[in-house]
């Protein structure tokens, strides 16, 4: 019998201790006598409240505590759930390769690295991992072009910076031209942040053969996805280090994409391509199967007749297994030379070049741009890559006039 009370009155204890809301519990259980006697009695109590009722109560309280320890881990589950959904960009940094992989809902949508020349965004993957870049130089794949082995995903340079020429350079120019060629070099990653976009800041610089540094640049990417759409934007502020910079007008720049086999243009004529045992091979006639892009521009201008014609925007669509793709560039009209010319060839690049005017308007006008010493200039371009539809002019409309609001 005394380890019984002893029993009950612990229960009454832990109950009084740890539940406030017990207090009104018991209020229906002992009636009146707790509403007369707000300090409660553990011996009041003990009259009243036998042993089943200890055992009721202390079941009803682990249950409650159970329940709320439950709600707790729950909360924490669904907190992490939320900031899983929130950070859909996720930017992972291996700064050794200075290199950043940026993946949108766990699937990689591009990296950004450092090759020989220049930093670049290779690959550059649809919504549905499709990649649209072409793999030469990097990873070359069967029935792909082998030609300009500068083209390496995405990038941004010129063709005349002080005489130098840092649109062609590679590893394929002869030991004795390269002093007539130009390099970027990555510098720093300032800012890398996942969450609902990415964002990549990181600066560069603009070299010489003699490692002279010509130009500051400093780059913001923004990385942004949904389910059937994928967009960057490039945001670059060159500055003039030290002296004066010359951009001559010169056609080859300035943002440029080589895209992959399957969104270039059907063509005639011969070509060097890779084969399936990886050599590079002379083919003389094309075989154009599953050859389907068609570039079109916000002038309403098709095919070949692009190059050579300003727009505010082109999209090239076509088809990869199956994958209704388009890949769409948007100008901005803070550029200089807006709205820019287009550098777009049926073979596969994809670029835009506001500075290049006189041999692209075919000598109607000329741009010879420059930075004196200190000054800078900045470049925006969009680009945006849609799965699964072959997207229109009003969608592509729309989208650069969201664009040019920022």
């Amino acid at each position: 019998m005394r380890f019984l009370k002893e029993f009950r009155y612990s229960v009454i204890n832990v109950l009084i201790t740890n539940l406030p809301g017990f207090k009104i519990l018991t209020g229906f259980i002992i009636g009146s006598e707790l509403k007369l006697n707000i300090k409660i009695k553990y011996k009041i109590m003990y009259n009243k409240i036998n042993l089943a009722k200890c055992l009721g109560l202390l079941i009803l309280f682990t249950s409650v505590i159970a329940c709320k320890d439950g709600q707790k881990k729950g909360d924490e589950v669904l907190s992490e759930a939320n900031a899983l959904k929130e950070e859909n960009v996720r930017l992972v940094q291996n700064e050794e390769e200075k290199k950043v992989d940026v993946f949108i809902d766990g699937k990689l949508f591009t990296s950004y690295m450092q090759t020989d020349e220049k930093p670049v965004l290779y690959p550059i993957n649809t919504a549905r991992g499709t990649a649209i870049t072409r793999g030469y130089p990097l990873e070359p794949r069967q029935g792909e072009r082998v030609d300009h082995p500068h083209h390496i995903g995405l990038w941004f340079n010129y063709g005349d910076v002080n005489g130098l020429d840092f649109w062609n350079n590679s590893y394929a120019i002869p030991e004795d031209e390269k002093d007539k060629f130009g390099s970027i070099v990555h510098k720093e990653f300032k800012n890398v942040s996942s969450g609902d976009e990415g964002i990549l800041e990181v600066s560069m610089e603009w070299v010489g053969p003699e490692g002279d540094a010509l130009l500051e640049e400093n780059t913001t990417f923004i990385f942004r996805g949904t389910e059937n759409k994928r967009t960057i934007d490039r945001i670059t502020t060159l500055t003039a280090l030290g002296k004066d910079v010359s951009m001559k007008d010169n056609k080859e720049g300035m943002l440029g994409i080589r895209v992959a086999r399957q969104l270039e243009q059907p063509s005639e004529g011969s070509g060097k391509f890779t084969d399936a045992s990886g050599n590079v091979t002379e083919v003389k006639s094309m075989d154009n199967t599953g050859i389907t892009g068609m570039y079109r521009s916000s002038e309403g201008i098709e095919g070949d007749d692009v190059w050579g014609t300003r727009g505010e925007w082109v999209n090239l669509s076509g088809e990869i297994q199956g994958e209704k793709i388009s890949v769409a560039i948007l100008d901005h009209p803070d550029n200089v030379g807006y709205p820019t010319y287009w550098h777009a060839r049926g073979y596969g690049l994809f670029a835009a070049n506001p500075l290049g005017q006189k041999q692209l308007s075919d000598g109607k006008e000329e741009l010879n741009f420059s930075l004196s010493a200190g000054e800078s200039v900045t470049f925006k371009y969009r680009i945006v890559i849609f799965s699964g539809e072959k997207v229109g002019d009003d969608k592509i409309d729309s989208e650069f006039n969201e664009f040019r609001g920022n």
